[in-house]
């Protein structure tokens, strides 16, 4: 019997229309340059700053210590400035405030204080401001231990506190709960508490003022130079304890805080309501008298200037250093860049490459420098130097910050030009035989 050959049988191949082509599946998309150019120039120039970290680090010490002083002067800056602003805010209010007074200009005589009073009160009741304040001098008799001293008092509303930044040491400024108190309430400085022998408040100590007692509620701190006792004590207590001889040698001065801008039209306003509720033959002056009428120039400036060209200085000789260090660089990276070029890397992406080191780098040391400036500016020792009195402290202004990494990006731009310019004119075929 005769063996029969088996043969496989073809597989059916599937006809396709005529006409029709076979798609080819697309390639996976790579990423664009606009993306990986940037990328690999970052890459490229931080891998060359760990080669090279030695001789990069010591021309970057200038550039971290510049960007430092930069940003320290910045941010000591904007805590002296508050300092400065909280200090004119004490004696002059805050903006806008407003005073108000009024005079006979044919006898010089000045108003019946009560009458004022009750004008002065309508007319901010009228446009529903919050903010204000009855200012009075006088001298009160105290009888501390070594006998009755005369003693200089400031007679106010409890808007005075706010309006004037009055700063507390011990215990509390006016409150409201404070005018319906028979024994009158008093805020002294050190001084005078000190002379009361520094008596806990919590345990409400007195003190006899023209023979009527009073409550000692709170302490503000003296400045160096102040070496007597003063005290600040409520207008309407002082009106229930005073003889009318001493209410005839008080005459106060209005003074209302306002939004500032608008301000000038509030001072028209409240200039003709209160001459009207005065009636005929009376002067009324309205003035804004707070720091930002008078305020000029920055006072700070030459100070500020003085340290920032400094500062730039530095900047500039850490720059200068990092531009001998990136031209020794590129020499002995020649025969690397020409091979780089004959591969078909461009002027410009070699350009951006060496570029890019001194960026990253100060950039860097832009970080180092901000973030010890920080650390500067933020330490109780300084905060306590220059913030002294300060009520509402700073906090570390960002502007600081983003100046002292803007120089370094600068500096950084600077400094890598000239290198980044030789590094292309390089010839390839002159950098292969290098």
């Amino acid at each position: 019997m005769s063996e029969i050959e088996v043969r496989p049988r073809k597989a059916k191949v599937e006809k396709k229309p005529r006409g029709e082509v076979e798609k080819s599946p697309k390639p996976p998309r790579r990423p664009s340059g606009f993306i990986t150019g940037p990328v690999g120039a970052f890459s490229e120039a931080w891998a060359e700053l760990r080669i090279h970290r030695t001789r990069v680090l010591l021309s970057l010490i200038g550039v971290a210590v510049a960007v430092a002083a930069i940003t320290v002067v910045v941010g000591l800056g904007s805590i002296a400035q508050q300092a400065t602003t909280e200090s004119y805010e004490r004696s002059s209010g805050r903006p806008a405030t407003i005073y108000v007074s009024a005079y006979n200009p044919q006898t010089g005589e000045t108003p019946d204080a009560a009458a004022i009073a009750t004008a002065f009160d309508t007319t901010l009741e009228r446009y529903s401001v919050s903010w204000s304040t009855r200012t009075g001098y006088a001298q009160i008799p105290v009888q501390f231990v070594d006998g009755v001293t005369p003693i200089d008092a400031v007679v106010v509303d409890v808007d005075y506190g706010v309006m004037h930044r009055v700063k507390i040491a011990e215990g509390d400024w006016f409150a409201e709960r404070d005018l319906d108190r028979l024994a009158p309430a008093l805020v002294v400085n050190e001084v005078f508490w000190q002379r009361l022998g520094e008596p806990p408040l919590e345990t409400h100590p007195t003190v006899s003022i023209g023979g009527v007692t009073a409550v000692v509620v709170g302490v503000t701190p003296s400045s160096s130079y102040e070496t007597y006792p003063t005290m600040f004590m409520l207008f309407d207590s002082y009106t229930r304890v005073s003889t009318p001889e001493q209410l005839a040698q008080l005459y106060p001065q209005f003074e209302t805080w306002v939004p500032t801008d608008i301000s000038a039209e509030l001072q028209e306003l409240i200039k003709r309501d209160v001459a009207g509720a005065l009636g005929e033959g009376w002067q009324v002056d309205v003035s804004r008298q707070d720091y930002q009428v008078y305020a000029g120039e920055d006072p700070l400036l030459p100070l500020k200037l003085m340290v920032g060209g400094v500062a730039l200085l530095v900047l500039l000789l850490g720059a200068l250093g990092l531009v001998n260090i990136s031209l020794v660089t590129v020499k002995q990276r020649i025969r690397e860049i020409g091979i780089r070029r004959s591969f078909g890397a461009t002027a410009g992406r070699v350009f951006f490459a060496v570029m890019m080191e001194s960026v990253v780098a100060t950039v860097a040391a832009g970080v180092v420098g901000v973030f010890i400036a920080v650390l500067v500016v933020k330490s109780p020792w300084v905060t306590d130097l220059v913030g002294q009195g300060v009520t509402d402290l700073p906090a570390f202004p960002v502007e600081a910050a983003l100046l002292g990494l803007a120089s370094a990006t600068v500096v950084g731009a600077l400094a890598g030009l000239l290198p980044a310019l030789v590094a292309v004119r390089v010839k390839v075929i002159d950098a292969i035989r290098y």
